[in-house]
Formats: structure tokens, C-alpha cells, sequence
């Protein structure tokens, strides 16, 4: 396989909904008695919350892994299946480790998720107008044979609250089909590993409830820009997998 040029790059630009709680972790820069021991990550210079471009994809990568079937056999990131019919890799990419493998060679990593800034409407909606954007979510996890209880409290973003999402994908020409495989590629891995993600969850604590999302989403490339449906994870009536278009 030859991996010959550039040819287009694809770009997926929209919003990410908080629809329940959102958790992703940040660190704590400031040690205070009786301070949040689960914070969310924030921008440090204005104190905004965001969503790492490397949680949603590795949380992308990580579904589409389950979905094809194409797991590390010992669960490690840095093994990745890297089978010439495995399609995970492709996308997501290869670890330089691997630089002496075959796989290697089947182009660099063609997709690049941006670091998710707060949206301009809820910096209007929200903070302008003095609404709070996170809150302290309180938890418990309870022994099962003394009923004592273990408190956990955990910072959350708002239901609401709106993100800035910008994707790009490279697609290459390989062996003169000038990109056609990359483009099947986007199709299968990209749009269905973002319709894992919204069926799903994002962050920490989805199976207690946390991470729901939702995207709306327009794609542009050399033939032009439209509304991006995502693939129906759950039959044509479902209405989880509507309303994607901008």
C-alpha cells in the first residue's frame, strides 16, 4: 500500500449539549481544607470549563475499539490491533513506538480533534446573566454490611451548557484511489465512533448517570459543507439519533 498525497481534508465544526451532568477530571491547584477532591478540568486562564480534545477522542477510540472488535489484547493504548483489515489505527493513529511496523506506513493519523472551549452563547447565557455553570454533585457509596455511608462529592457541568466541537480529517490518496478509502474511513469509523459517544457517554461517571451529549454538526470539505446526520444506533424512529443537522 502507498500512501501518495494529501488530497482533502474533511472538517466537522459544531456544538457538544450537556444533557446530564458532565465530569472530566482536572487537578487540584490549589490545596484547601475541606476542598473539592473531584474537580472538573478548566481553562487556567479564565477559569472556563472545556472538553479536551484527547477525552472525546479517546473515549471515540475507545468505542469504535469495542465496536469493531479491535481491542489491545492486554488493554494497553500503546498496543493497538494493527492488522492491514483493522480500521481503528488508521484513523485514530499508531504509536511512534511502532514506527517499525507495517501499519506505520499506512499514513500518518488522520483525525484531529480540537480542545472544546465554552460556547460564546453560554459565556452570554450563563455567565454574563450570573447562572452557574458547574455545580457540586454530591455521591455516596454505602457498606453493604454496616450502612456507613462514604461521601463523594463531584463537580459537574450544567445540563446546557454548550461547547465549541471542531474535527478535522486528512483524507490521503492511497495506491491512486485518491481518497476513497479515507473517505469510506470517516464514514464507518468517525461518524459512527461520534454516534457511540452521544448513545454513551462522555467523561466520568456515565453508568451513575453523568456524560450525556449531544452533537450538532456541519461538515465541509472541497465538494462543499452541509448539515452531518449521524448514523441511527437505535432504529429509524428513535429520536436520540435525530436532529444531528445544524
Amino acid at each position: 500500500m502507498k500512501v501518495n498525497q494529501l488530497v482533502d481534508v474533511i472538517r466537522v465544526a459544531g456544538t457538544i449539549t450537556v444533557e446530564t451532568g458532565l465530569h472530566i477530571g482536572g487537578s487540584q491547584d490549589v490545596m484547601e481544607i475541606s476542598g473539592l477532591d473531584n474537580p472538573i478540568i478548566k481553562n487556567p486562564v479564565n477559569a472556563e470549563p472545556y472538553i479536551p480534545g484527547s477525552s472525546l477522542k479517546g473515549r471515540m477510540r475507545s468505542l469504535a475499539e469495542w465496536h469493531y472488535g479491535e481491542l489491545p489484547t492486554d488493554g494497553e493504548v500503546t498496543k493497538p490491533d494493527l492488522r492491514e483489515e483493522a480500521v481503528v489505527h488508521k484513523v485514530f493513529g499508531v504509536p511512534a513506538s511502532k514506527a517499525d511496523e507495517p501499519a506505520y506506513r499506512r499514513g500518518p493519523t488522520r483525525l484531529i480533534v480540537r480542545d472544546a472551549p465554552l460556547a460564546e452563547k453560554s459565556r452570554t447565557e450563563f455567565v454574563q446573566f450570573g447562572r452557574p455553570l458547574v455545580e457540586v454533585k454530591s455521591e455516596n457509596s454505602i457498606n453493604r454490611l454496616s450502612s456507613m455511608a462514604n461521601p463523594r462529592p463531584i463537580e459537574r457541568v450544567l445540563p446546557g451548557v454548550e461547547f465549541d466541537l471542531e474535527l478535522l480529517f486528512r483524507v490521503f490518496d492511497i495506491d491512486g484511489d485518491n481518497g476513497a478509502a479515507d473517505r469510506k474511513l470517516f464514514d464507518e469509523v468517525v461518524l459512527l465512533a461520534l454516534a457511540l459517544v452521544q448513545a454513551d457517554a462522555l467523561g466520568g461517571g456515565g453508568s451513575r448517570g453523568c456524560g450525556k451529549v449531544r452533537f450538532k454538526l456541519q461538515k465541509s470539505d472541497k465538494t462543499g459543507s452541509g448539515p452531518l446526520t449521524l448514523p441511527n444506533l437505535f432504529g429509524d424512529n428513535h429520536e436520540e439519533q435525530g436532529g444531528n443537522a445544524a
